[in-house]
C-alpha cells in the first residue's frame, strides 16, 4: 500500500491514488492538474521522510470541481451599549482526485 502525507492549503492530508479530498481553493494548470508537496511517503515497509528524497516525489491530482463550504455565522454583541454585529462567511473549496504518487 502506497500513501503520502501532503501539504494542501495549510493543512496536512493523507492521500492514496484514487482518493478524493476537499481543500481550500487552488489554481490548476492548463490540463486541470494540481501538484502537492509531499511531507512523508509510505511504500509498504519503506518510509521516506528525508527532504532530499521527498523533493523527487510528486503527488499529482486532477481538479474535479469548485464548491463552497457551509455557511458560518459570526455574531458579536456588547452588553448595555447597543452594539451588535452579524456577519456570514462561506469558504471557497476545490475538490481534487489524486491520480499518481511518483
Amino acid at each position: 500500500m502506497v500513501y503520502a502525507i501532503v501539504r494542501a492549503g495549510g493543512r496536512q492530508e493523507k492521500v492514496e491514488v484514487g482518493s478524493i479530498i476537499t481543500v481550500n481553493r487552488l489554481k490548476a494548470d492548463d490540463k486541470g492538474n494540481v501538484e502537492f508537496p509531499a511531507l512523508l511517503v509510505v511504500d509498504g515497509d519503506k518510509v521516506t521522510t528525508k527532504a532530499s528524497d521527498l523533493a523527487k516525489v510528486s503527488v499529482i491530482a486532477e481538479v474535479l470541481g469548485e464548491l463552497r463550504g457551509p455557511k458560518i455565522v459570526i455574531q458579536k454583541f456588547k452588553n448595555k451599549t447597543g452594539y451588535k454585529k452579524r456577519q456570514g462567511h462561506r469558504q471557497e473549496l476545490t475538490r481534487v482526485k489524486v491520480t499518481s504518487i511518483k
